[in-house]
């Protein structure tokens, strides 16, 4: 019979482990009340959590106290807890933000072997995102954001327990869910204007009319996701799943609710892609729609290449690929550099391309920089461009970190950091892309100054 996982819910006083424990275990077992302290030996019972079993262990408040004293002992019991566990679950408080107690936890269970999961609870509402960013200086990674006593945020755990808990089943309880493995399918949506050549372009990739064609625009309302196996130029077999989307008209001209619904479920589609490929008219230019579309596609953080359609039919091909580029220039400011690629949806010409370059964009867009390489980055972009110092008074930036990828997000700490011009930051972004690999996928940087007093008058 198989060892039954373990997971220990560590924290400081009074941040809601009973209650997490509670709502694990189906029943009111831990006491629970405002006051600090209320736990003081380790409780233990059996969780569930979206199928997930596990024993969970409920542990006291984490203090720095003398070992002969209670407080001390609670403390070596909450130790003992986490050597034994396969996963610490590190609650903090989300509205009350990270306080020293916090640190000197987060330092010790960076020097325990066990896998540290992190929750920020009393996240309901908005009250908790100061203190949900400021958890990202701990160095566990993006905080599990929950309400242990509203039940919010479950499916969220679960996601982060699963890998450490049963990483045999990870493959099967994702298999539709994003997978950041370098062999898994290319999730490719394919957008755009109406009769801009979607549903052709998809039935030439796969070889078949799988999709209804044809010179009305808007004969596909349904988003159709389709798996197909592509093979690269050594022949290698690479999966795909396309997505075929209804075409985005300008908002104001969409009247028809069953249109509405075509072009909700258009963005949805980019939602669950990886990489979105616009496809453009050759005959009719870029339009001002156009660019709307790829802007959404960029706020929502994905990947995104440009591919010109018709081009077997296009007239002063050149010059019209030079003025789609420079318009991208200027109409997608947030983004220089998208790959713009030329393809005959009718001839299949510049498929095979449009297909390498999305492969090629989903690994920018997943790209995770070692610590070091991030660091000595950061060094080199401040030396060269130091930051400015609004009114004579410097802005100081101490240091970054990457919370995630897909898309790529970053957080630099320093002090001052609301003073920055939004020059700057365009500088350090660009500098990354050149600098780091990611190319033109969107790069999401914030500044966040730490949650000291003292600080301003130190800088």
């Amino acid at each position: 019979m198989a060892k039954i996982p373990v997971v220990a819910i560590v924290g400081r006083p009074n941040v809601g482990k009973s209650t997490l424990f509670n709502r694990l275990v189906g029943k009111k077992l831990a006491l629970v009340d405002d006051r600090p302290g209320v736990t003081r030996d380790r409780r233990e019972g059996d969780a569930s959590l979206i199928g997930l079993d596990f024993r969970i262990i409920d542990t006291a408040g984490y203090e720095d106290h003398d070992v002969q004293t209670l407080p001390g002992r609670m403390r070596q019991q909450t130790e003992a807890a986490v050597a034994q566990a396969d996963v610490a679950l590190f609650l903090i408080d989300s509205r009350a933000g990270i306080v020293p107690l916090d640190e000197e936890i987060a330092r010790w269970l960076r020097a325990s072997s066990t896998p540290v999961v992190i929750a920020a609870n009393k996240a309901e509402g908005r009250a908790g995102e100061q203190g949900i960013i400021e958890a990202l200086a701990l160095g566990f990674g993006d905080p599990v954001q929950l309400s242990a006593e509203h039940g919010e945020g479950m499916g969220d755990l679960f996601d982060a327990l699963l890998p450490l808990l049963e990483p045999e089943g990870v493959e099967e309880a994702f298999e539709d869910e994003d997978d950041e493995r370098p062999d898994a399918p290319l999730k490719l949506a394919i957008v755009g204007r109406p009769n801009a050549g979607k549903s052709t372009l998809v039935n030439k990739m796969l070889g078949e009319d799988r999709m209804i064609t044809g010179p009305e625009a808007g004969i596909t309302r349904d988003s159709i996701a389709v798996d197909w196996t592509w093979h690269d130029k050594d022949g290698h077999p690479r999966q795909v799943r396309l997505i075929d989307t209804a075409g985005m008209r300008k908002r104001a001209k969409v009247q028809d609710k069953l249109e509405k619904m075509s072009v909700a479920d258009a963005l949805h589609a980019v939602d669950f892609a990886e990489v979105v490929v616009l496809l453009l008219d050759a005959t009719l230019g870029l339009e001002a729609q156009d660019l709307r579309i790829a802007d959404r596609v960029l706020e929502e953080g994905r990947a995104i290449v440009i591919a010109l359609n018709k081009w077997d039919v296009a007239e002063n091909a050149s010059s019209l690929f030079n003025g789609v580029k420079r318009a991208l220039e200027d109409g997608l400011s947030q983004v220089k550099g998208v790959t713009v690629m030329t393809v005959s949806a009718a001839t299949g010409k510049g498929i095979d391309q449009l297909i390498a370059a999305a492969f090629e964009t989903r690994d920018a867009w997943s790209k995770r920089v070692p610590t070091g390489e991030l660091n000595r980055w950061f060094e080199r972009a401040i030396e060269a461009n130091p930051p400015p110092a609004p009114g004579g008074k410097r802005v100081k930036l101490r240091y970054v970190t990457q919370v995630k990828s897909r898309p790529p997000s970053f957080v630099i700490f320093g002090t001052r950091v609301d003073q920055l011009p939004a020059s700057y930051e365009r500088y350090l972004v660009n500098s990354m892309r050149r600098d780091l690999g990611f190319g033109a996928v969107p790069v999401r940087l914030t500044m966040r100054a730490p949650k000291n007093p003292f600080d301003r008058d130190r800088a």
